[in-house]
């Protein structure tokens, strides 16, 4: 049986990997969007973010935010029937059941 690779991107490479029109960093909209407090949103994965991300298993959850903690958002989940907290940035969040382009 052959060892896995224990690279930085061995098991998360096509989650961190745009398609070609998605290139290089996101609008500025992006970074400026605000949510309130109980609002739904889901977690995206923004592959050039210089700042760090989310696990990707959290890819695609829908969240609540529970409060703002300086520029980034707390957010809750369950996870396995366990509540679980996160912290995101707003560029890693979209808002749930809102027609969004960039979904």
């Amino acid at each position: 049986m052959v060892k896995s690779s224990k690279g930085f991107r061995s098991r998360s490479r096509g989650t961190f990997t745009k398609e070609v029109r998605e290139r290089g960093l996101p609008p500025v909209s992006r970074f400026l969007r605000e949510f309130s407090v109980g609002d739904r949103v889901i977690v995206r994965i923004e592959a050039s973010d210089p700042h760090g991300q989310p696990h990707p298993r959290y890819q695609g959850r829908t969240c609540t935010v529970v409060a703002k903690s300086g520029r980034a958002y707390r957010i809750e989940f369950l996870d396995g029937g366990k509540r679980k907290e996160l912290i995101a940035n707003s560029i890693h969040l979209i808002p749930a059941g809102g027609g969004s382009a960039d979904a």
